[in-house]
């Protein structure tokens, strides 16, 4: 909920500065493949509406693209559309203009649309995923991260820099392939993990790590495999995420914010009066990262591994929010293409 005044305020910015568009074009990058991803097209949708009502504009025809990789399940977004479409026909009559979704597949790490062909931009939570991990970190004869897949406070500088430079490879070809792909003035809003201090790391995956290192202690993973795997993400400050910006050049950064969000954000939300114990909350976590990283972990470690290695993820997780509270920082930026 902290997102929406920023991409209220991005969505508006871009109707009240350009003149009125019958048809507007917006793509979510990122949308992976549950009913999340017609929510973030709700609530763009709903803001769209209200502007251009405002404004004594008829609403206008929108034309949706929800991406994400090749590897995506697209069917499920797909299933829910005829609901979707219907409910809000029902809620909304003929105050708001026809929505046409569409899936379009492949690798925001590059371009996925025609020139100056989309009005907006929206990713939520995809932009800390690397294209790879850094390939000098096993390309040594020794592992520069050995003994872990992720950045830690005791990672070497050499793990630190190897990880910046692949973000910055990767987030300047996104902004060079968005700015080619956006109209005029189009925006783009962005929201990804981040960390506030250079060495602070207090992601989920980062206990993905300690499990890992235990169960390597216990004979249950392979000590080789664990040195020469690594995770392809990064966390990036504030500060890193400007210098790109501005190092790129494509876009003029209108809002930068953060702030920080609870591991169990989302049971936070879901529940009301929201009180549980660490074990329940503990249990969710993990499932909601089984999610995101099974697919990953398991082609490395093994799929027979994954039940007690999110078990480990769960009870560890469980034993921390004993002790502390469990909360990751995360980055919102609103962007104009430059002119």
């Amino acid at each position: 909920m902290k997102v929406k005044p920023i991409l209220e305020e991005s969505v508006q910015k871009l109707l009240f500065s350009t003149t009125f568009k019958s048809n507007l074009k917006v793509a979510d990058l990122g949308c992976s493949s549950g009913p999340n991803a017609l929510l973030v097209v709700y609530n763009i949708m709903t803001i769209i509406n209200k502007t251009e009502l405002s404004l004594n504009h008829e609403a206008p025809t929108l034309q949706i693209y929800l991406n994400d990789l090749f590897g995506n399940d697209f069917n499920n977004i797909i299933k829910l559309l005829p609901e979707f479409y219907q409910s809000i026909r029902q809620e909304r009559g003929d105050k708001i203009g026809a929505c046409f979704i569409n899936a379009t597949p492949g690798n925001f790490y590059g371009r996925l649309f025609p020139n100056t062909y989309i009005d907006f931009f929206h990713s939520s939570y995809s932009l800390h995923w690397l294209s790879q991990a850094p390939e000098q970190l096993t390309n040594e004869a020794k592992p520069l991260n050995k003994g872990n897949v992720y950045l830690t406070s005791t990672s070497p500088a050499i793990v630190y820099k190897a990880y910046f430079e692949q973000f910055q490879r990767d987030f300047k070809l996104f902004l060079k392939s968005r700015s080619e792909e956006l109209t005029p003035g189009g925006n783009m809003v962005l929201t990804f993990v981040g960390r506030e201090k250079p060495h602070e790391i207090s992601s989920p995956w980062a206990v993905i790590g300690m499990v890992l290192k235990d169960m390597v202690l216990e004979g249950l993973v392979e000590e080789a495999k664990l040195d020469s795997f690594n995770l392809p993400i990064y966390e990036p400050t504030v500060e890193e995420v400007r210098q790109v910006i501005e190092v790129e050049g494509s876009f003029t950064l209108q809002t930068l914010k953060t702030f920080q969000i609870g591991y169990d954000v989302d049971i936070q939300e879901d529940i009301d009066n929201y009180v549980l114990n660490s074990k329940v909350r503990g249990d969710f976590i993990a499932m909601s990262h089984r999610a995101g990283f099974e697919l990953l972990l398991s082609a490395e470690f093994g799929k027979d591994m994954m039940d007690g290695l999110f078990s480990r993820f769960s009870k560890k997780v469980s034993q921390l929010l004993e002790l502390e509270t469990l909360k990751y920082t995360t980055i919102v930026i609103s962007l104009t293409k430059a002119t």
